[in-house]
């Protein structure tokens, strides 16, 4: 694979026209800033989930319960850093004390940062957001949410199962809504189509046990973010 350098970058400026290259300055700008951010943390546990539950939500209520249990095991809590689910994950990593690490994507609507983070950052654009989240991460948790979550899973459990990033904890918390999917995967995409093979459905585990989260993420060595990168290198 041929290796950028700076005479590459200057070529390539002179064949963008400017409104391009401005453009993937920002490219760069939301990565860049990403990294400098996050390169001396350990890496945590990344959930995601719906923005939308309030705090009497039954998944708000998990959310922050892991949040919390993963706080005072020792481990980082990372969400996109906005309302609902990611509100609740935040909070309770918060109120144990914990790294509560909100990384947040400017919208129109919708979105603004939560109080509960004791890091932030804020990207223009998804998929620097993205990058910054796997790479931050050493396990993965989705809680109900929309497209965007189901975007976000269907990304990540497609690394793994690509090998583009290492095998990693994949939990579903929330069986009412993620039994349905998995039962799609297999009749559908699995059985009938078999776009999936039997062993992809393996790389993620359903659970309503918070405790079965914070003890596959228990199972994961530690290791700096700068050393978790080198990881996601091969994408």
């Amino acid at each position: 694979m041929h290796k950028f350098n700076v005479a590459d970058v200057d070529r390539l400026r002179s064949k963008l026209n400017e409104s391009n290259y401005r453009r993937a300055l920002r490219y760069a700008e939301d990565t860049l800033g990403g990294l400098k951010k996050l390169e001396d943390f350990e890496q945590g546990v990344a959930i995601f989930g719906s923005s939308r539950p309030t705090s009497s939500d039954k998944m708000y209520k998990t959310a922050r319960q892991l949040g919390r249990k993963l706080a005072k095991a020792g481990h980082n809590v990372i969400t996109g850093g906005a309302q609902g689910i990611m509100e609740a994950a935040n909070r309770g990593a918060f109120e144990a004390g914990g790294t509560s690490i909100g990384l947040n994507i400017k919208l129109p609507h919708e979105q603004h940062l939560n109080k509960y983070t004791t890091i932030q950052m804020e990207f223009r654009y998804f998929f620097a957001r993205k990058v910054m989240l796997v790479a931050s991460s050493k396990a993965y948790v989705f809680v109900p949410g929309g497209f965007g979550t189901l975007d976000e899973f269907s990304e990540i459990v497609t690394m793994i199962q690509t090998d583009k990033i290492p095998p990693a904890p994949l939990m579903l918390v929330g069986s009412d809504f993620w039994q349905p999917v998995d039962n799609f995967f297999l009749k559908t995409v699995q059985q009938q189509r078999g776009y999936i093979s039997p062993n992809d459905r393996m790389l993620y585990t359903i659970t309503d046990d918070v405790d079965l989260v914070v003890d596959a993420v228990n199972s994961v060595s530690r290791v700096g973010i700068s050393a978790g990168l080198a990881t996601v290198d091969r994408v």
